[in-house]
This record gives C-alpha cells, sequence and structure tokens, in this order.
C-alpha cells in the first residue's frame, strides 16, 4: 500500500512541474494585455534610437582614433601574470552566465510543486524574475551571434597586425568574430536586467559590467569598439525583453508616462500578485 502511494505522490509531483512548465511557456507567447503597452512601445522606440546613434558615433571613432592604439598599449598576450584577468573574464561568458540562470529556474520548478498558499506565490513570484533574467540575456547573446557571422571582424593582430579594419563577412570562424564581443553583450545585458528589478544593485552591475568589458582588452580578445558594440546588443536587447514582461503583465508594471518598473521587492508585495500567483 504504502508503495503505491508513494508512486501516486510521485507521479502527481511530476505533473505539477509539468503543468508549471506548460503555463511558464504559455504565459510568456500570451498577447500582450497591459494598457499602457503603448506608451511603453514608443518609450522602447525613443530610447532604443538614442541610444543606437549615439553609440553607433562611438564605435565608428573608436574604429578610427583607438582601436590599433588601444592594442599596442595592452601587455602581450598570454603573460603569466594576467591569470587574475582570464578568471575574471568567464564571469561574463554567456555559457556560463545562462547555465547559472538556468539552473536556478530548474530549481523554482522542482521546488514550487512543494509549497503551498503564500510560500509559493512568493517563489514563483522570483521565479518569474530569474525567467526574466535568462531571456533577457539569451536574446541578445543569440543576435550578437547572427551579426558576429554577418560582420566578420578580424581579432585584433589576427592576420599579422593591428588592423582594425579587417573584415571578412559571413566567415563564421572564431578568429573572424570580434565584433560584437560576447562578453560584453553578456555582462551589460545581465547588468541592465539585474537593475531593471533590483534597482539599488545598479553601481554593483555596472562595475561588474564595465570589469568584465575591461577584461576582454587588456587579454587582447577585443578591440574597444568591439565591446561598445557589445554593450549597445546587450542593453537593447534586455530591454526590449523587459517590455515583452511588462506588456504581459509579467514582473513589471507600466506607469502612465510608459515607464516600465519592478516590483517592490523581489518576491512582489502586491496582494493581488500574492492571491493569483502565476508560473515562472
Amino acid at each position: 500500500m504504502s508503495g503505491g502511494a508513494d508512486s501516486g505522490d510521485a507521479s502527481s509531483y511530476l505533473a505539477r512541474i509539468f503543468e508549471l512548465g506548460r503555463r511558464s511557456a504559455l504565459q510568456l507567447v500570451r498577447p500582450p494585455s497591459h494598457s499602457r503597452r503603448a506608451e511603453a512601445a514608443r518609450r522602447l522606440a525613443r530610447h532604443s534610437l538614442l541610444i543606437t546613434a549615439i553609440f553607433g558615433v562611438l564605435i565608428i571613432l573608436l574604429m578610427y582614433l583607438l582601436d590599433a592604439r588601444e592594442i599596442g598599449l595592452m601587455p602581450p598576450r598570454r603573460t603569466p601574470s594576467l591569470w587574475p584577468v582570464r578568471i575574471l573574464t568567464d564571469f561574463g561568458k554567456d555559457a556560463y552566465v545562462l547555465s547559472a540562470l538556468a539552473c536556478l529556474l530548474i530549481l523554482v520548478s522542482f521546488v514550487s510543486p512543494l509549497l503551498y498558499g503564500n510560500a509559493r506565490a512568493r517563489w514563483l513570484s522570483f521565479g518569474i524574475r530569474v525567467q526574466f533574467l535568462f531571456f533577457a540575456v539569451l536574446t541578445p547573446v543569440l543576435a550578437g551571434a547572427v551579426v558576429k557571422w554577418i560582420v566578420g571582424r578580424g581579432r585584433p593582430f589576427v592576420g599579422g597586425e593591428a588592423n582594425p579594419f579587417n573584415f571578412e563577412p559571413f566567415v563564421g570562424t572564431e578568429a573572424y568574430a570580434s565584433f560584437p564581443s560576447s562578453h560584453a553583450i553578456t555582462a551589460f545585458a545581465l547588468a541592465f536586467a539585474v537593475t531593471a528589478i533590483w534597482p539599488r544593485a545598479r553601481a554593483a552591475m555596472v562595475a561588474y559590467a564595465l570589469l568584465i568589458a575591461g577584461s576582454r582588452l587588456v587579454l587582447l580578445a577585443h578591440h574597444p569598439s568591439d565591446v561598445v558594440g557589445g554593450a549597445l546588443i546587450g542593453v537593447l536587447g534586455a530591454m526590449s525583453v523587459r517590455y515583452w514582461f511588462a506588456a504581459r503583465r509579467l514582473g513589471f508594471t507600466i506607469q502612465r508616462n510608459g515607464h516600465i518598473v519592478p516590483p517592490r521587492n523581489i518576491f512582489g508585495t502586491r496582494k493581488r500578485v500574492a492571491r493569483r500567483p502565476t508560473a515562472p
């Protein structure tokens, strides 16, 4: 009897996990429902155009004025004393960051079915934030991979010299995948996303993104303009994902002027959220 009961409990638990995943996927692709989503979309378009214009000019200036010079200022590749920088730069590797966020999502999926009431609502609310972080990083990383393939910019010293205008479009090799920097995309996307949820973390996350970007320059993995291009794609991608979530009332709300704001805290304190939890 106990064996049958245990088997039934296990089946029920697995069914709840499956249902949680199904609801999570459906709420991401459901039609937008927020009444102020049009204002938020216009605000997103304005800010995106402004940021793109500013960063675009900066990228061009860096390519002509600094990219080649910066290479000469950095220590030679494989310098033994750079081992701390090599460790630091891995904290901006997209595979590591996305894997960590995916593990958090899996943890939420396994723990949530075991909870009830307010505890489950708070855990699911946290799961929605983690889900936002995951897609806020994944989306610009995928976009950056496409741009890398199209642009085909050579990394520093590929071809035997410091040539910032070494391009081989559509080659798709690692040597010609300099623009944009994937580490910069990941770091700035994560920094923007974390700050969007927890504004008090802004200073720490900006420092994190700048350290990761700087490590790519010190290791001669990228030109300065590659890093700026990565920051641009990372921020734009995270901004777009934030709008996607806010328009569907997931983890964010939209003010009258179209400004997207986070909940009051990590778990959400609004009573209606606690009464009607959604899947992460």
